[in-house]
């Protein structure tokens, strides 16, 4: 799973949200933290994503694993720490390991290995995230076995890992094929999981795309929000929306403001 649009932003919440603005999600602008994602940028390598996101005035990065994969072929971890050093911007999240549910028992195990390698990584550079990607819905199966298989991977991951200083965000994707799609969806997932360290990603982008409802955002416990991705969408019908279709927020038909505001 690529993502090919023109820009993904993070945003990570702050120690200081305005509990007095408008919404349950009224936040000021000190309150939360500015990231570049490297899913943005395909073409570009670790270092040129770091380079880009200090020069643009980012705090943050969210690496995209296989840029990290290919830099660590030839670098070290050190070379990474010094890289955002000299940048002076700070590790968010390293996205992802996809499709995590409904794998057969060898699938099972080379999914943890490498959610294993993502963990010491993220531990190692002091990056708090780990994102986490659901499957394809095998043909036949339903809505409930979707919840089922989806708590008890994550919980089997929770449980596994409950020793890393690394906590796992779940990123519903709103494509029809994918067995998570929608905010609602995944908030009923990680609230069934109960655990610490296992939340969510909220991308704007597969929110609209996947038919999630703007007043479901009211019940979501804005805790487990760990990463929120910020990007627009052309306006076309949605069961045709792919990655290559995202926009700069603002540009597209995603309604921010009332999105926002809940």
């Amino acid at each position: 799973m690529e993502k090919f649009g023109p820009f993904s932003g993070t945003l990570e919440r702050g120690a200081r949200a305005d509990e007095n603005a408008p919404g349950k999600w009224g936040v000021t602008e000190e309150s939360m933290k500015l990231g570049f994602n490297g899913a943005s940028t395909m073409r570009a390598d670790l270092r040129g994503d770091i380079r880009a996101a200090s020069e643009a005035g980012y705090d943050l990065i969210e690496f995209w694993a296989k840029k990290m994969i290919a830099y660590l072929s030839s670098h070290t971890l050190e070379d990474v720490k010094g890289l955002l050093k000299k940048a002076k911007v700070k590790p968010l999240a390293i996205n992802s390991v996809e499709f995590i549910t409904f794998n057969a028992s060898w699938e099972k195990i080379n999914t943890m290995n490498l959610i294993r390698r993502y963990a010491k990584i993220a531990e190692t550079l002091k990056c708090p995230y780990v994102v986490l990607v659901p499957s394809p819905r095998p043909q036949g199966v339903s809505d409930q076995e979707v919840f089922t298989e989806s708590v008890a991977v994550l919980r089997e991951i929770s449980d596994k890992f409950k020793g890393c200083k690394v906590k796992f965000a779940f990123e519903f994707l709103g494509f029809e094929w994918c067995s998570v799609s929608t905010l609602e969806q995944d908030f009923e997932i990680v609230r069934a999981v109960n655990r610490s360290n296992v939340g969510m990603v909220l991308d704007t982008f597969h929110f609209y795309a996947g038919g999630s409802k703007i007043d479901s955002i009211k019940n979501v416990d804005k805790e487990k929000v760990f990463i929120f991705h910020i990007n627009d969408a052309e306006n076309r019908p949605r069961d045709q929306l792919q990655d290559s279709h995202r926009l700069f927020p603002g540009q597209g038909i995603i309604p921010f403001e009332r999105l926002l505001l809940r």
